[in-house]
């Protein structure tokens, strides 16, 4: 399980992208041009919640079909809603990233010449559009992304791998992946820390919640940073 569960949630991530290039493509065959029908922030974000819930559908439902191999709200830590101490443990967690990912990411660039520290990652959101399109860039970095992520992720993922194998073995194999799919170097270290500190909320609360507030609040200052800081002249 420690190779079957991360390889099916990794095919799972990269076929339901496949499917939806495929579905874009094949618009186009037929001389319909998505450009010309909705705005490049509205395409991006269809094609973002499409994808996620392909991605989430797809993880959940195919072994049930199959096998028979069901997933519960429990094991998807969905099974209670977010509690007091979930917003209260966020900005704790959040803080406690914070130091450990500059720790970690100041290791890396000592001990490895020409890590690509400055390596930007594709979002899909031009950073200086109409008001619409920022909005549009908030839902779907700040809101969309991390509740699937952590459905996907801390949710399916390692709640199904903690059943099989030492937790913290669940939770390195879990934080690997999530850095895998971000495919940049500098930015895989940052979210592998931060997957981490994600599976430790899990364990500690027993809901993938804490995990979506601080995986919310990550997005949120990058959103600040890209979308609304230039706008203020910083």
């Amino acid at each position: 399980m420690l190779f079957v569960l991360p390889a099916w949630v990794f095919t799972a991530f990269i076929m339901s992208q496949l499917i939806v290039v495929g579905a874009m493509q094949l618009v186009e065959v037929f001389g319909l041009s998505l450009d010309a029908l909705m705005r490049p922030a509205v395409l991006q974000t269809v094609v973002a919640a499409t994808v996620y819930v392909l991605a989430t559908a797809m993880t959940i439902l195919v072994p049930y079909a199959l096998w028979q191999r069901k997933t519960s709200l429990r094991v998807l830590g969905m099974d209670q809603l977010p509690s007091w101490t979930d917003i209260g443990l966020a900005p704790v967690a959040f803080f406690v990233y914070l130091i450990a990912t500059t720790v970690v990411m100041g290791a890396v660039v000592a001990f490895i010449s020409g890590f690509p520290v400055d390596q930007a990652q594709e979002i899909g959101f031009s950073t200086f559009g109409s008001r619409l399109d920022n909005a549009l860039a908030f839902l779907t970095l700040v809101v969309l992304a991390p509740v699937a992520e952590e459905i996907l992720f801390r949710g399916y993922l390692y709640g199904k791998l903690k059943k099989y194998i030492p937790t913290i073995i669940a939770a390195i194999a879990t934080s690997l992946l999530f850095a895998l799919v971000h495919f940049a170097w500098n930015v895989g270290v940052d979210v592998f820390v931060l997957g981490l500190v994600l599976c430790a909320l899990r364990s500690l609360t027993g809901s993938i919640w804490a995990g979506v507030l601080v995986h919310m609040l990550k997005n949120g200052v990058a959103y600040f940073i890209l979308f609304i800081s230039p706008l203020m002249g910083g």
